[in-house]
């Protein structure tokens, strides 16, 4: 027996005429077979469907709308937290640099910044970013600082595809549609640095390094020289790191991880006298977050003044110790060992077990010959070692 309540009694709505129509309408469902009570629920649950549907659809615009509204600036923060960690000191610096906000005061002397390449786009929606407005920036930047831009543009190309991978930002401005030919035609070819010392500046090189007032300074770019370390791997080495008995240093590797090098008499020497405030090896003598020297770029570019040389940068001087060592016939493999580049060849880096010793003497005769050249006097251990004339061939 089917019942089915129609409505209420006492209800205005549903007088007896209207009350037989609709009796017969469930009537005929039910000879068709058709259950009135499971399509009234059906009929319910298509529209709580229909309003769950819209409402999703309400609320998937409004996102849309709040990720296509997203600021430069925003997906910026989220790309330098991400990856921070994975960075290496310098990269981060350029980082900070192409975003750099201007009219900040500098940290050290007077004047202030002048704003990053990349600044200009901090407060424009990510989605807005066009290959017509890249192609403006590119044309006012490029004519100022051609290689800055360049830079720059690599930076904005590795942040646009991460951006790319993140559903966050996916689609707001894909590289392929923002990065055209006609983009890319326009940044400047990057060239690389050849700036090294030559043997004939290296007296006056030592010399004028010798006068600055800090050792730890002073010490660290003789460092960089004799050692062709990085500068981020000279800067954070700890005294815990350098074996005075066993002559080695386990020096920070941003490809192996750590690589042990010789220590050689000068540099020995030339470390043993600094002074041991903390655990760091160039430690600083000023107020330092960190307790190590921060940068020497300023002294190196004093000391180069003073005594006449050309400008050079403290990286340059990593290259200096690869390019001096050639007069010396050493093998590159015994080279890019010491400086730690990866190995450029299968034979280099699957058969080639060089001992420290091996490299101990190669690393001697080179700095040897360039404290020869630079007119120092050679520590005595150079004569225990038999290198008495080093650099003779």
């Amino acid at each position: 027996i089917f019942k089915q309540t129609i409505g209420l009694v006492a209800s205005e709505q549903w007088d007896l005429g209207r009350a037989r129509t609709e009796a017969g309408k469930l009537s005929r469902l039910i000879d068709l077979g058709i259950d009135p009570r499971e399509q009234i629920k059906e009929e319910a649950e298509a529209k709580a469907q229909a309003k769950a549907a819209a409402k999703q659809m309400a609320e998937a615009a409004e996102r849309e709308s709040t990720r296509s509204s997203t600021i430069f600036s925003t997906a910026w923060e989220s790309y330098l937290k991400a990856n921070w960690q994975y960075w290496g000191e310098r990269h981060r610096k350029n980082h900070l640099w192409a975003m750099q906000a201007p009219g900040l005061p500098y940290k050290r002397g007077d004047g202030v910044t002048i704003a990053g390449p990349l600044f200009i786009l901090h407060n424009k929606p990510l989605a807005s970013l066009t290959s017509k407005q890249l192609e403006k920036l590119l044309v006012n930047e490029v004519a100022k600082r051609p290689t800055a831009m360049a830079q720059a543009y690599r930076i904005l190309r590795a942040f646009l595809i991460w951006c790319e991978e993140q559903p966050r930002f996916k689609g707001l401005a894909s590289p392929t549609e923002v990065l055209t030919r006609s983009v890319k035609r326009m940044v400047p070819a990057s060239k690389a640095r050849k700036v090294s010392l030559q043997k004939e500046q290296l007296a006056l090189w030592f010399e004028a390094i010798n006068k600055i007032d800090d050792p730890s300074q002073a010490a660290y770019l003789q460092f960089l020289l004799l050692a062709g370390a990085r500068s981020t791997e000279a800067k954070t080495l700890h005294w815990k790191d350098v074996d005075f008995t066993w002559r080695t240093i386990n020096i920070g590797d941003k490809v192996e991880g750590v690589r042990t090098i010789p220590l050689t008499p000068y540099l020995a020497q030339t470390l043993n006298a600094l002074p041991r405030r903390n655990e760091w090896v160039f430690s600083s003598a000023r107020l330092s977050t960190t307790g190590h020297i921060n940068e020497a770029n300023h002294a190196l570019t004093r000391a180069m003044q003073l005594a006449g040389l050309p400008h050079i940068a403290p990286h340059d001087l990593r290259r200096s110790f690869g390019t001096l060592a050639e007069w010396m016939d050493c093998p590159l493999g015994v080279v890019a060992q010491i400086q730690g580049h990866a190995p450029s060849a299968l034979a280099e880096k699957h058969y080639r077990v060089r001992s420290i010793d091996f490299l101990r003497m190669w690393h001697t005769k080179i700095e040897g010959w360039i404290l020869e050249q630079a007119g120092i006097t050679l520590p005595s251990e150079y004569q225990k070692l038999g290198l008495r004339e080093v650099g003779q061939k």
